[in-house]
Protein backbone atom coordinates (compact mmCIF):
# COMPACT_ATOMS: atom_id res chain seq x y z
CA UNK A 1 0.00 0.00 0.00
CA UNK A 2 2.82 2.70 0.78
CA UNK A 3 4.76 1.87 -2.54
CA UNK A 4 0.85 2.26 -4.54
CA UNK A 5 0.44 5.69 -2.43
CA UNK A 6 4.51 6.65 -3.40
CA UNK A 7 3.85 6.12 -7.22
CA UNK A 8 0.75 7.85 -7.21
CA UNK A 9 2.40 10.98 -5.73
CA UNK A 10 4.98 10.76 -8.19
CA UNK A 11 3.21 10.02 -11.42
CA UNK A 12 1.28 13.47 -11.35
CA UNK A 13 4.86 15.12 -9.91
CA UNK A 14 7.48 13.38 -11.75
CA UNK A 15 9.69 15.97 -12.82
CA UNK A 16 9.51 21.00 -7.61
CA UNK A 17 8.59 24.38 -4.85
CA UNK A 18 10.28 27.09 -3.72
CA UNK A 19 12.76 26.11 -6.37
CA UNK A 20 10.53 26.22 -9.55
CA UNK A 21 10.53 29.53 -10.70
CA UNK A 22 7.76 29.82 -13.18
CA UNK A 23 8.61 33.30 -13.54
CA UNK A 24 11.80 33.60 -15.21
CA UNK A 25 12.37 34.25 -18.95
CA UNK A 26 14.50 31.91 -19.60
CA UNK A 27 12.02 29.12 -18.76
CA UNK A 28 9.55 30.87 -21.23
CA UNK A 29 7.50 28.36 -23.45
CA UNK A 30 5.89 30.03 -26.33
CA UNK A 31 2.11 28.93 -25.82
CA UNK A 32 -0.49 30.12 -23.53
CA UNK A 33 -1.74 25.87 -23.33
CA UNK A 34 1.28 23.67 -22.68
CA UNK A 35 2.36 21.06 -19.56
CA UNK A 36 5.66 20.93 -17.85
CA UNK A 37 7.26 18.39 -15.86
CA UNK A 38 10.22 18.97 -13.03
CA UNK A 39 12.86 17.11 -11.38
CA UNK A 40 15.07 18.17 -9.23
CA UNK A 41 17.91 15.84 -7.25
CA UNK A 42 21.64 16.52 -5.36
CA UNK A 43 22.66 13.47 -7.06
CA UNK A 44 23.20 15.83 -10.10
CA UNK A 45 25.87 17.55 -8.04
CA UNK A 46 27.14 14.44 -6.10
CA UNK A 47 25.93 15.26 -3.13
CA UNK A 48 22.93 13.71 -0.95
CA UNK A 49 21.86 16.64 2.13
CA UNK A 50 20.02 19.74 2.29
CA UNK A 51 17.11 20.44 -0.50
CA UNK A 52 17.97 16.59 -1.49
CA UNK A 53 14.88 16.38 -4.06
CA UNK A 54 11.88 18.11 -6.07
CA UNK A 55 9.26 17.03 -8.29
CA UNK A 56 6.84 19.41 -10.13
CA UNK A 57 3.98 18.39 -12.57
CA UNK A 58 3.26 22.28 -14.02
CA UNK A 59 -0.19 22.59 -16.72
CA UNK A 60 -0.64 26.16 -18.05
CA UNK A 61 -4.16 26.70 -20.09
CA UNK A 62 -6.66 28.87 -20.94
CA UNK A 63 -8.92 26.26 -19.04
CA UNK A 64 -7.84 27.88 -15.70
CA UNK A 65 -8.92 31.40 -16.45
CA UNK A 66 -12.31 30.33 -14.23
CA UNK A 67 -10.05 29.00 -11.37
CA UNK A 68 -11.37 30.70 -8.33
CA UNK A 69 -7.96 31.51 -6.73
CA UNK A 70 -7.54 34.06 -9.83
CA UNK A 71 -9.28 36.10 -7.67
CA UNK A 72 -6.74 36.61 -5.08
CA UNK A 73 -4.39 38.07 -8.06
CA UNK A 74 -3.79 41.54 -9.57
CA UNK A 75 -4.93 41.44 -13.35
CA UNK A 76 -3.36 44.47 -14.99
CA UNK A 77 -5.46 45.52 -17.96
CA UNK A 78 -2.25 46.30 -20.61
CA UNK A 79 -0.99 42.16 -20.22
CA UNK A 80 -1.68 38.92 -21.78
CA UNK A 81 -1.89 36.48 -19.05
CA UNK A 82 -1.12 32.58 -18.52
CA UNK A 83 -3.03 30.76 -15.86
CA UNK A 84 -1.57 27.40 -14.29
CA UNK A 85 -1.92 25.10 -11.95
CA UNK A 86 1.07 22.71 -10.03
CA UNK A 87 1.32 19.98 -8.04
CA UNK A 88 5.06 20.13 -6.14
CA UNK A 89 6.61 18.32 -3.82
CA UNK A 90 10.45 19.04 -1.79
CA UNK A 91 12.23 17.35 1.00
CA UNK A 92 15.44 18.28 3.13
CA UNK A 93 17.75 16.28 4.86
CA UNK A 94 20.90 16.83 6.92
CA UNK A 95 23.84 14.94 5.53
CA UNK A 96 23.83 11.69 7.32
CA UNK A 97 20.91 10.79 6.57
CA UNK A 98 20.92 6.95 7.68
CA UNK A 99 22.22 7.93 11.19
CA UNK A 100 18.77 7.43 13.27
CA UNK A 101 19.34 10.23 15.75
CA UNK A 102 18.87 13.78 15.57
CA UNK A 103 21.63 15.60 14.04
CA UNK A 104 22.19 18.33 16.30
CA UNK A 105 23.91 21.51 14.31
CA UNK A 106 22.74 20.29 11.07
CA UNK A 107 19.61 20.71 8.72
CA UNK A 108 16.28 18.62 10.04
CA UNK A 109 14.42 16.10 8.38
CA UNK A 110 11.24 17.92 6.20
CA UNK A 111 8.89 17.52 3.54
CA UNK A 112 6.38 19.27 1.46
CA UNK A 113 3.58 18.86 -0.85
CA UNK A 114 1.67 21.59 -2.63
CA UNK A 115 -0.76 22.96 -5.00
CA UNK A 116 -0.01 26.11 -6.39
CA UNK A 117 -2.47 28.44 -8.67
CA UNK A 118 -0.21 31.19 -10.65
CA UNK A 119 -0.41 33.25 -13.14
CA UNK A 120 1.61 35.35 -15.54
CA UNK A 121 1.22 38.36 -16.87
CA UNK A 122 3.24 39.77 -19.75
CA UNK A 123 3.57 43.59 -20.93
CA UNK A 124 4.93 43.24 -24.26
CA UNK A 125 4.82 47.24 -24.25
CA UNK A 126 7.11 47.75 -21.20
CA UNK A 127 8.80 44.71 -21.78
CA UNK A 128 7.93 42.79 -18.12
CA UNK A 129 6.44 40.27 -16.53
CA UNK A 130 4.69 39.52 -13.35
CA UNK A 131 4.15 36.11 -11.46
CA UNK A 132 1.46 35.87 -8.66
CA UNK A 133 1.05 32.32 -7.00
CA UNK A 134 -1.07 31.18 -4.17
CA UNK A 135 0.36 27.49 -2.49
CA UNK A 136 -1.70 25.54 -0.55
CA UNK A 137 -0.61 22.42 0.96
CA UNK A 138 1.03 20.48 3.98
CA UNK A 139 4.75 20.48 5.40
CA UNK A 140 5.24 17.09 7.72
CA UNK A 141 5.06 13.30 7.68
CA UNK A 142 1.67 13.78 5.29
CA UNK A 143 3.89 14.84 2.88
CA UNK A 144 5.36 11.45 2.68
CA UNK A 145 9.06 12.53 2.44
CA UNK A 146 10.39 9.44 4.42
CA UNK A 147 8.40 6.87 1.94
CA UNK A 148 9.31 8.65 -1.19
CA UNK A 149 13.20 9.01 -0.20
CA UNK A 150 13.26 5.26 1.20
CA UNK A 151 11.86 3.87 -1.94
CA UNK A 152 14.16 6.15 -4.23
CA UNK A 153 17.24 4.63 -2.42
CA UNK A 154 16.08 1.09 -2.15
CA UNK A 155 15.43 1.03 -5.72
CA UNK A 156 18.89 2.36 -6.65
CA UNK A 157 20.79 0.75 -3.91
CA UNK A 158 22.05 3.67 -1.64
CA UNK A 159 22.05 4.01 2.83
CA UNK A 160 18.64 3.71 3.79
CA UNK A 161 17.20 7.20 5.33
CA UNK A 162 16.62 6.26 9.14
CA UNK A 163 16.44 9.84 10.63
CA UNK A 164 12.93 10.44 9.02
CA UNK A 165 10.93 10.10 12.68
CA UNK A 166 12.85 13.16 13.60
CA UNK A 167 11.44 15.60 10.76
CA UNK A 168 9.48 18.62 10.83
CA UNK A 169 5.74 17.64 12.27
CA UNK A 170 2.39 18.24 10.28
CA UNK A 171 1.66 21.72 9.73
CA UNK A 172 -0.30 23.23 6.92
CA UNK A 173 1.15 25.62 3.95
CA UNK A 174 -0.15 28.98 3.19
CA UNK A 175 2.24 30.98 1.00
CA UNK A 176 1.88 34.06 -1.64
CA UNK A 177 4.17 34.88 -4.03
CA UNK A 178 4.57 38.08 -6.15
CA UNK A 179 7.87 37.90 -8.68
CA UNK A 180 8.93 40.73 -11.79
CA UNK A 181 10.69 40.56 -14.36
CA UNK A 182 12.01 43.47 -16.67
CA UNK A 183 14.08 43.34 -19.39
CA UNK A 184 17.11 45.53 -19.37
CA UNK A 185 19.43 45.12 -22.37
CA UNK A 186 18.70 42.47 -25.78
CA UNK A 187 20.62 42.45 -28.66
CA UNK A 188 18.37 40.63 -31.60
CA UNK A 189 17.91 36.63 -30.44
CA UNK A 190 21.46 36.21 -29.31
CA UNK A 191 21.31 38.06 -26.20
CA UNK A 192 19.22 39.22 -23.26
CA UNK A 193 20.29 41.17 -19.94
CA UNK A 194 17.15 41.08 -16.92
CA UNK A 195 16.30 41.83 -13.79
CA UNK A 196 14.06 39.90 -11.18
CA UNK A 197 12.71 40.18 -7.93
CA UNK A 198 10.26 37.88 -5.71
CA UNK A 199 8.73 38.50 -2.59
CA UNK A 200 6.99 35.31 -1.06
CA UNK A 201 4.80 35.63 2.24
CA UNK A 202 3.13 32.68 4.54
CA UNK A 203 3.62 29.75 7.12
CA UNK A 204 6.17 28.54 4.69
CA UNK A 205 8.62 30.71 3.68
CA UNK A 206 8.55 34.81 4.03
CA UNK A 207 11.67 36.64 1.89
CA UNK A 208 12.72 38.36 -0.47
CA UNK A 209 15.25 38.04 -3.45
CA UNK A 210 16.46 40.51 -6.06
CA UNK A 211 18.89 39.40 -8.94
CA UNK A 212 19.68 39.04 -12.68
CA UNK A 213 19.43 36.88 -15.52
CA UNK A 214 21.19 36.68 -18.95
CA UNK A 215 20.54 34.62 -21.69
CA UNK A 216 23.35 33.65 -24.36
CA UNK A 217 22.02 31.84 -27.74
CA UNK A 218 19.32 31.44 -30.25
CA UNK A 219 16.47 32.78 -28.31
CA UNK A 220 13.17 34.40 -28.68
CA UNK A 221 12.06 37.23 -26.55
CA UNK A 222 9.66 36.56 -23.92
CA UNK A 223 8.45 40.06 -23.81
CA UNK A 224 6.99 39.69 -27.08
CA UNK A 225 3.00 38.27 -28.07
CA UNK A 226 3.05 35.01 -26.75
CA UNK A 227 0.44 35.01 -30.47
CA UNK A 228 3.89 34.50 -32.27
CA UNK A 229 5.37 31.65 -34.65
CA UNK A 230 7.62 29.67 -32.51
CA UNK A 231 10.86 27.53 -33.90
CA UNK A 232 13.59 26.42 -32.88
CA UNK A 233 16.16 27.83 -29.92
CA UNK A 234 19.12 26.76 -27.98
CA UNK A 235 20.35 28.76 -25.29
CA UNK A 236 22.31 29.07 -21.94
CA UNK A 237 21.26 31.47 -18.88
CA UNK A 238 23.35 32.74 -15.75
CA UNK A 239 20.74 33.46 -12.67
CA UNK A 240 22.49 34.29 -9.55
CA UNK A 241 20.41 36.01 -6.54
CA UNK A 242 20.63 37.96 -3.32
CA UNK A 243 17.59 36.35 -0.49
CA UNK A 244 16.51 38.16 2.14
CA UNK A 245 15.35 35.50 5.15
CA UNK A 246 12.47 35.82 6.94
CA UNK A 247 10.94 32.86 7.96
CA UNK A 248 11.66 29.36 6.31
CA UNK A 249 9.53 26.45 8.36
CA UNK A 250 11.60 23.64 6.49
CA UNK A 251 14.54 24.53 9.05
CA UNK A 252 12.91 26.51 11.52
CA UNK A 253 9.12 24.35 12.07
CA UNK A 254 5.78 24.98 11.08
CA UNK A 255 4.20 28.36 12.34
CA UNK A 256 1.45 26.94 13.58
CA UNK A 257 2.57 23.12 15.46
CA UNK A 258 5.93 24.09 17.09
CA UNK A 259 6.19 20.64 18.30
CA UNK A 260 9.06 19.57 15.97
CA UNK A 261 11.80 17.13 17.57
CA UNK A 262 14.24 19.29 16.21
CA UNK A 263 14.84 22.88 14.74
CA UNK A 264 16.93 25.49 13.63
CA UNK A 265 16.42 28.26 16.18
CA UNK A 266 15.94 32.02 14.52
CA UNK A 267 18.82 33.49 15.80
CA UNK A 268 21.40 30.98 14.12
CA UNK A 269 19.06 31.69 10.39
CA UNK A 270 21.56 33.23 7.87
CA UNK A 271 19.54 35.94 7.11
CA UNK A 272 20.89 36.83 3.65
CA UNK A 273 21.83 33.98 1.39
CA UNK A 274 23.15 34.04 -2.13
CA UNK A 275 22.14 31.36 -4.96
CA UNK A 276 23.08 30.92 -8.51
CA UNK A 277 21.68 29.02 -11.22
CA UNK A 278 22.56 28.55 -15.24
CA UNK A 279 21.65 25.91 -17.28
CA UNK A 280 21.02 25.09 -21.53
CA UNK A 281 17.67 25.24 -22.87
CA UNK A 282 16.41 23.52 -26.03
CA UNK A 283 13.04 24.31 -27.84
CA UNK A 284 11.13 23.28 -30.64
CA UNK A 285 8.33 24.02 -32.13
CA UNK A 286 6.47 22.06 -29.78
CA UNK A 287 8.85 21.18 -27.35
CA UNK A 288 10.70 22.19 -24.59
CA UNK A 289 14.11 20.52 -22.68
CA UNK A 290 16.26 21.95 -19.92
CA UNK A 291 19.23 20.51 -18.08
CA UNK A 292 19.90 23.05 -14.48
CA UNK A 293 22.47 23.12 -12.08
CA UNK A 294 22.13 25.35 -8.83
CA UNK A 295 24.52 26.50 -5.75
CA UNK A 296 22.96 28.19 -2.42
CA UNK A 297 24.97 29.68 0.41
CA UNK A 298 24.90 27.82 3.67
CA UNK A 299 21.06 29.11 5.32
CA UNK A 300 21.94 28.63 8.97
CA UNK A 301 25.20 29.06 10.82
CA UNK A 302 26.38 25.71 11.35
CA UNK A 303 25.35 24.66 8.00
CA UNK A 304 27.08 24.52 4.57
CA UNK A 305 26.30 25.19 1.18
CA UNK A 306 24.76 23.19 -0.85
CA UNK A 307 24.41 22.26 -5.02
CA UNK A 308 21.67 20.34 -6.60
CA UNK A 309 20.68 19.91 -10.75
CA UNK A 310 17.74 19.33 -12.37
CA UNK A 311 15.61 18.42 -15.89
CA UNK A 312 12.64 20.27 -16.82
CA UNK A 313 10.42 18.61 -19.92
CA UNK A 314 7.87 20.39 -21.67
CA UNK A 315 5.37 20.20 -24.13
CA UNK A 316 2.42 22.45 -25.95
CA UNK A 317 -0.80 21.40 -25.55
Amino acid sequence: MRNAIVIILLLPNILLAQKIDQLASFRNIDDDNYFRLHFDNDYFAKTDENYTLGYNFELVSNYFKANPANHLFIRPKTSEFRYGLSVEHIGFTPNHYEFPGIQFGDRPFAAVIMLKSFIIATDTARSSRLLFSFNLGIIGPAALGEEIQVDIHEATGNKTPLGWRHQIKNDIVLNYELGYEKQLLRYSNLFSFNANSTVKIGTLFTNASVGMNMIFGIAHSAFSSIKRKRGFQLYVYTQPNLNIIGYDATLQGGLFNRKSPYTISSKNIERVTAKFNYGIVLKTRTTYFEYTRSALSKEFKTGSSTKWGGIRIGITL
